[in-house]
């Protein structure tokens, strides 16, 4: 894993060296082990290198023989043996063991279709001088980032904003629209980012650009069978296991030892054990535990060591030290956030780097792909309580599903039947499971200052987003609906970049996702509903397939979705009720009134009801998450952005 950046010239002249140097050393925490530069004619390309596979020969930028093909490449493809063998055998020539050279060839033979042949996670580009082409590609599910931007002078790409932001033509400035969608849908739209001019390409997309013209095409788009092809639950058990140990035995495949995370939940315990069935003897884990019962599950995680005889290691998070590395996650994730929940991951990350290791393999993605999120029970609820709204007993599976959020049980049932869009005629809306989060979500916007109002009045955020659906989205059936939501937008644009790749990478450590192998996808896709969630009882068809795998406590416990402390992390330790110093000073009268994207007399009434402790909802909760991030997002990449920082 490692972080790329480049820039091509319109004009043919040469990219300044320095810049160029300026860009990768923003993102030498992808890459600590070595950098490398490749400036020829109007191509620059830059690369930080985390050695993982191929420790001695795997530098990059890396050429072809002849040298007419330049890459720089961020990621793991996992089939990378398989697809060197095929390759030998029509006559290639190989002078390393890496992955990278793979790619090299593989597009050689099979130019911008070779995508299609690889199993992994990745953000690459690839210069074709003979051609004068840059082709760029993000793997189908967006585990890897990839950001470009286009100026005057020609077009930079990179793993982060922040390399892009070094370039001197590119303004730095908050796009208010992409902020009306962060507080609607928790994420940008891609290719959409925070910051005007700076665009993010999606997963499964490719980019081409020759002789200044550019073109994003999909290479692989998320589908699901309408008539679901798979019906035998026995079939259907031992193909998802035999996916799902493959995949895992793909994701060992490293020249440095691998870990693994066990957070006590179904998805990481199941990683964890198919990695001790695969024949790793010594597993190293890791998980996060909090002082907070509310959030901790470190119960679970000892019960899994002990059954799995695993060699764990815990890092204990507490508010106070969310408040502290709160600013750094934020530097990291290079967007606003509405919950907290990045920063013990960030903490996580740290542990695992500290302990020697560069790479785990976490249960990511199993929830969006085999039905786990308490979003999906919700929308089955909420369908059966509107065939017959007047039902007594029918909301109070609402109440039981979310027993965390303290103020929906105390309301009555109408108003229960607003907030969860309990209405007949809600049914047919394309949006209808994600309603009232996002509903809830974008009430944050009522803190928004005069002139972002004015600026975001017509933009119609959820209407611009069904304009994107694919073909075919109004044949699925409420149930594939809602897993498209998760996996195209909220997966890769936030649990997997803000949670996920950010995160990690901010210490050095690659995340590997044995559920988002693409197979295991694409086999999911064409799943029943009723084999993902039967009745109310979540990932059905994988605790069957795992039964004899995991303790059986693990494997019937409630979901206990992961979180953390929002508010109460932000407070300082004397005791008192005074914010941390740049809490307070960011979110005063006087910064919220000069950055101007949020309204100053809103804002200091909810820092006031948290000083008082009233602030005790979920979406206070949020308001207070989102507007703190907002304000670091600003001071951090737009007010004082690093000038130099040369490698």
């Amino acid at each position: 894993m490692c972080g790329i950046a480049g820039f091509i010239t319109f004009r043919g002249e040469p990219f300044d060296r320095a810049i160029l140097h300026h860009m990768i050393s923003l993102v030498n925490h992808r890459g600590p082990d070595a950098v490398g530069f490749h400036l020829n004619g109007p191509v620059a390309l830059g690369h930080a290198r985390l050695s993982i596979i191929d420790l001695a020969g795997g530098a990059q930028p890396m050429a072809n023989e002849d040298q007419s093909l330049w890459i720089t490449f961020n990621g793991e493809i996992f089939n990378y043996v398989e697809l060197r063998q095929d390759l030998i055998k029509k006559g290639h020539h190989f002078r390393t063991q890496s992955d990278t050279e793979v790619i090299l060839h593989l597009y050689e033979e099979k130019g911008d279709a070779c995508v299609q042949d690889l199993n992994g996670q990745w953000a690459f580009a690839i210069w074709d001088s003979k051609r004068q082409r840059l082709f760029l590609s993000r793997d189908r599910m967006g585990i890897r980032p990839l950001f470009y931007a286009k100026t005057a002078e020609g077009f930079g790409f990179a793993s982060e904003i922040k390399s892009l932001l070094a370039i001197p033509s590119l303004p730095r400035k908050i796009d208010p629209h992409a902020l009306d969608q962060i507080f609607t849908f928790w994420v940008t739209i891609p290719p959409a980012t925070v910051f005007a001019g700076v665009s993010e390409l999606p997963p499964g997309h490719c980019l081409t650009l020759q002789e200044g013209k550019m073109d994003v095409t999909p290479y692989w788009t998320l589908e699901y069978d309408g008539h679901a092809s798979i019906k035998d639950e026995k079939e259907a058990c031992e193909e998802l296991l035999a996916l799902l140990l493959d995949a895992t035995r793909l994701r060992l495949r490293s020249d440095v030892p691998v870990g693994a995370y066990l957070s006590g939940g179904l998805d990481s315990t199941v990683i964890a054990a198919l990695i001790k069935k695969l024949g790793v003897t010594h597993l190293k884990t890791f998980s996060v535990a909090f002082d907070d019962k509310e959030f901790d599950e470190s119960s679970f995680q000892e019960e899994a060591r002990q059954f799995l005889g695993t060699d764990h290691q815990t890092v204990l998070c507490r508010p106070r030290d969310i408040g502290r590395v709160f600013p750094e996650v934020i530097w990291h994730t290079e967007t606003p956030v509405v919950r907290t929940a990045p920063a013990p991951l960030f903490l996580l990350s740290k542990l695992v780097r500290e302990q020697g290791y560069k790479v785990v393999l976490t249960g990511e993605g199993s929830d969006e792909v085999l039905g786990g999120y308490d979003i999906f029970k919700e929308a089955k609820i909420r369908r059966f309580w509107a065939t017959n709204p007047r039902s007594k007993v029918r909301p109070l599976l609402l109440r039981r599903l979310y027993p965390y959020m303290k103020n929906l049980q105390s309301q009555p049932d109408a108003y229960l039947r607003a907030f969860f869009h309990v209405r007949q005629e809600d049914l047919n809306n394309p949006f209808f499971s994600h309603l009232p989060r996002w509903e809830m979500t974008s009430k944050l916007k009522l803190f928004f200052s005069q002139e972002v109002k004015e600026q975001i009045a017509n933009h119609e955020t959820v209407r611009q987003l069904e304009k994107r659906l694919p073909r075919g989205y109004d044949r699925w059936d409420l149930f594939a609906r809602s897993q498209y939501l998760e996996t195209a937008y909220l997966l890769p644009g936030y649990i997997l970049s803000s949670q996920g790749d950010r995160v990690a990478m901010a210490h050095s450590v690659e995340g590997r996702f044995p559920f988002l192998d693409y197979r295991i996808v694409e086999f999911a896709a064409r799943l029943p509903a009723q084999l993902k969630m039967k009745v109310l009882h979540e990932k059905y068809l994988l605790k069957q397939a795992v039964r004899s795998l995991i303790p059986e406590t693990i494997r019937k416990r409630h979901k206990q979705p992961y979180r953390a402390p929002d508010c109460q992390s932000f407070f300082r330790e004397d005791g008192s009720r005074s914010l941390v110093e740049y809490a307070e000073e960011l979110l005063s009268p006087r910064a919220i009134t000069q950055v101007g994207l949020f309204d100053a007399e809103s804002v200091g009434k909810l820092v006031e009801k948290v000083r008082v402790g009233q602030a005790i909802g979920v979406k206070d909760n949020m308001a207070f998450v989102g507007i703190l991030s907002t304000q670091l997002v600003v001071d951090q990449f737009v007010k004082s952005f690093p000038k130099e920082h040369m490698v």
